[in-house]
């Protein structure tokens, strides 16, 4: 290994050490009960809320799955992608935070989603909780798999040891487990605040440097446009073989380079119905746990105005960044990623490129930072789904704290098993697995959120068919349904957004209405003062 990876290495082995440093900090106080193990005792200042928030939910996907989806096809997919979450993200803050957060504690102080679900509709015999729980553990270990992937082609592309691969997997799920058992949701979310700010900076840095490297804005443009609809909103470029067909990750094939220039089609256009199934990934936000929990566990609902302008400010900030450095990238590097895979490494190439050894490590970390401030998120609700919901709500119901947190650890240890497994059988392309997870999250808890939340009306029985229709309906989309018709074929999340909706409005309705108990407590939530 040469001296610069070697400096590399240090930096971001010092980061490393610093993430570890915290768990250790907050091993005892998170340890003293389930509830300040999951919720960290719902003691999140406004900063830690929203920057935890965004860093966990954004992942290694802010700096390799989108710049790596711009650099291939251009602005199309990747603009409108970004567009539906900054909006999401904003909507989300604004309507369902603060109602949330007093739903919650009204709500006999639930401390999961899960719970939250259960005790809104007195779910005596824990079987929303159960599907819920269910759903979580299976999309949430999908999810780590993604953040494993990233590890993975961290590690391997700069150090040159992608046939280690697995070993880098490996390394890198052992170490988020490590920290994650140590110190809970406390140290979780301590850590993703400052991984936030890492996340942003490094951002920042490598769109400044990448920028000034290809001559300015003007020149970067100038090599873009001879790209066919590469900076058309309503087109996307097509990258073709050395055979004149489209690349694809199905396909297996590398775009062909042709005396030193990188060989395109004529493009394609961008439907309206594609730009709608860009847009719909904001609408996962409403389902989204790792965000959700956030809501849940901040100090006061009257912090959440501050929350709301940090974690919205931060978010279009980092995705208009995302974005740009995949479209610098191509300029500055139009031969060098051939692949939809080996595109997602565009931020690590220009890091490598443009940096000082050192300094290179450190924007690299934001790398790190941004794939374990999602996987302990999705790895530690994980394991409160099975331990709080399924365990301690429908096994053992007199389980004490002692034992919950001790199912827990085990819930970890198996879900990074299971996510590891994912990582190094599944695809590659970090951008897809993401996508998945996503839909399956957003479609099956995102309009119970909402309904449960605004909805007085809404029923036991029809939470039940929104959640188990909207989970189903994301897997029947994405494996059968879209590929009957290229009419069908759009983001999974959008139908099965608006397949879960109809199920909970039509269930609710043609089933008895909610007790005065229910109804009374929807009535309290909106005016508790907590």
């Amino acid at each position: 290994m040469s001296a610069d990876k070697i400096q590399i290495l240090i930096a971001m082995g010092a980061y490393l050490a610093f993430a570890i440093a915290i768990g250790v900090w907050y091993a005892k106080k998170s340890n003293t009960n389930s509830e300040e193990y999951f919720l960290g005792g719902r003691g999140l200042g406004p900063w830690v809320a929203a920057m935890s928030a965004e860093a966990s939910d954004m992942s290694g996907w802010l700096l390799m799955g989108l710049p790596g989806v711009a650099y291939f096809t251009g602005a199309g997919e990747a603009a409108w992608t970004a567009i539906g979450l900054a909006i999401g993200t904003y909507i989300n803050w604004r309507i369902v935070a603060v109602r949330l957060r007093k739903y919650s504690l009204v709500s006999n102080n639930s401390i999961t989603v899960p719970d939250f679900f259960s005790n809104r509709f007195r779910d005596n015999k824990k079987i929303l909780m159960t599907i819920a729980a269910v759903i979580i553990l299976v999309f949430f270990s999908i999810y780590v798999g993604a953040q494993f992937v990233t590890f993975g082609k961290l590690f391997g592309y700069v150090f040159g040891m992608e046939k280690y691969y697995t070993l880098m997997v490996v390394l890198g799920a052992l170490f988020v487990l490590i920290y994650t058992l140590i110190g809970g949701f406390l140290a979780e979310s301590t850590t993703d605040f400052f991984q936030g700010i890492l996340m942003f900076f490094a951002l920042i840095a490598v769109l400044v440097v990448g920028t000034i490297q290809a001559g300015g804005i003007g020149a970067i443009m100038e090599n873009l446009e001879k790209i066919p609809r590469f900076m058309d909103f309503f087109g996307v470029a097509t990258p073709v073989d050395a055979a004149g067909a489209a690349v694809s990750s199905a396909a297996g094939n590398e775009q062909a380079v042709v005396e030193g220039v990188a060989q395109f089609g004529s493009g394609a256009g961008y439907s309206i119905l594609s730009v709608l199934s860009c847009l719909a990934w904001g609408l996962g936000y409403f389902g989204m746990p790792q965000v959700i929990l956030r809501f849940m566990a901040i100090r006061k609902s009257s912090e959440i105005k501050k929350s709301r302008i940090i974690a919205t400010t931060w978010c279009v900030i980092s995705l208009f960044a995302a974005i740009a450095i995949g479209f610098i990238g191509r300029a500055l590097m139009p031969t060098l990623l051939t692949t939809a895979g080996q595109s997602e490494t565009i931020f690590i190439e220009m890091a490598t490129s443009f940096f000082p050894p050192v300094i290179a490590g450190i924007v690299l970390s934001g790398i790190l930072a941004a794939s374990m401030s999602s996987s302990d998120s999705y790895m530690l609700i994980a394991s409160s789904a099975l331990s709080k919901n399924i365990f301690a709500g429908l096994l053992k119901k007199n389980a004490s704290d002692k034992q919950i947190m001790w199912v827990a650890r085990i819930t970890l240890v198996l879900v990074t098993g299971f996510g590891t497994w994912v990582a190094l059988s599944g695809s590659d392309s970090i951008f897809k697995v993401v996508s998945y997870a996503w839909a399956g999250l957003g479609a099956a808890f995102g309009p119970l959120m909402l309904f449960s939340l605004f909805w007085k009306r809404t029923t036991f029985s029809g939470a039940i068919a929104g959640m188990v229709s909207g989970g189903v309906m994301v897997v029947l989309w994405k494996e059968v349904i879209s590929g009957l018709s290229a009419y069908f074929a759009i983001y999974e999340l959008l139908p099965a957004f608006l397949i879960s909706s109809i199920a909970i409005f039509a269930v609710s309705l043609l089933t008895k209405k909610p007790s005065k108990e229910i109804e009374d407590e929807f009535e309290a939530a909106k005016i508790a003062d907590c």
